[in-house]
């Protein structure tokens, strides 16, 4: 960044190759070195989405997520697909960071910042979520699950009217590997799957926020290579949800997601990144993504 114009690859390479540990001993280095503020640096050196790709990494998990929830809320309406997407695939503990950074950040808790901007069952989901109660074990108890299928059941395709709270309940709480099982399960006693009994009890962005949650306990990884494809599919990028996704799985699942991606639409992840934006934005999501052995 020294002198006149910035050398973009330099910072393209020493970025996206380190973790994001790396990157805040980098910042505390830069601080001791030079008594700036790197991200502040790297702000004034650049622009577009580069910049916002470049502020992204250096900012925690934590922050990051906070961040992108607070986006999700700004202005008028609330984009609840990112909500769901950010609170529903953290673990507990990312969760607690993540409201803690939002506290920090702004004057409201998320908790509550969440009961200000939904409403109705989708409101009583995002918020359960946000409590951080799920189980993170990967036991599954089979006649609990068979249990549990009955009572979704019981809750929904038996009732008149639907009790959401009783499918939020076992949702929000039971591990993912248990649900699946419950999904099964439910799938056995009524020859239905559980998202068919969601679209026909539910509507509106509860019904999308329960979908999600079914598809992210039947594949993860496919969750969010959908996710990926959406933000590309069509004429113009949803820029936000490609840099949200790309940073916040780039140290996580990635190489799942690209399989996953190539088994759903036949091409690479890193081949749509590269035919659909261009420039140094799409150098540092490439360097991201990382490339296949065959491409």
């Amino acid at each position: 960044m020294k002198g006149l114009g910035t050398d973009e690859d330099v910072i393209i390479d020493l970025l996206a190759s380190r973790s994001n540990s790396q990157r805040q001993q980098i910042i505390q280095a830069f601080k001791s070195a030079y008594d700036k503020n790197l991200i502040d640096e790297l702000n004034s050196e650049l622009g577009g989405n580069f910049k916002t790709v470049v502020e992204g990494l250096m900012l925690t998990p934590a922050k990051f997520d906070a961040q992108q929830l607070k986006y999700a809320m700004e202005g008028a309406g609330t984009d609840e697909h990112i909500l769901v997407e950010i609170v529903l695939t953290r673990t507990n503990k990312q969760i607690f960071e993540f409201s803690e950074a939002f506290q920090s950040e702004n004057a409201m808790s998320l908790k509550d910042s969440f009961k200000d901007e939904n409403t109705g069952d989708f409101e009583q989901l995002i918020v359960s979520l946000q409590k951080a109660k799920r189980d993170e074990s990967k036991h599954v108890d089979v006649s609990l699950a068979k249990i549990d299928a009955q009572e979704l059941l019981a809750a929904g395709e038996d009732k008149w009217g639907t009790d959401e709270t009783k499918f939020i309940k076992i949702f929000c709480r039971r591990n993912f590997a248990h649900l699946y099982k419950v999904f099964e399960e439910y799938y056995q006693i009524t020859n239905k799957e559980i998202e068919d009994t969601i679209k026909d009890e539910m509507s509106g962005t509860f019904q999308m926020a329960m979908l999600g949650l079914v598809q992210y306990v039947k594949n993860p990884a496919g969750f969010f290579a959908t996710k990926l494809y959406e933000s590309m599919a069509g004429a113009g990028t949803d820029d936000q949800a490609l840099i949200r996704i790309i940073i916040s799985r780039s140290e996580v699942d990635m190489m799942d997601i690209k399989t996953e991606f190539f088994k759903l639409y036949g091409k690479s992840l890193f081949s749509y990144i590269e035919d659909d934006v261009g420039g140094d934005y799409r150098k540092i999501l490439l360097h991201l993504c990382g490339k296949d052995e065959d491409e």
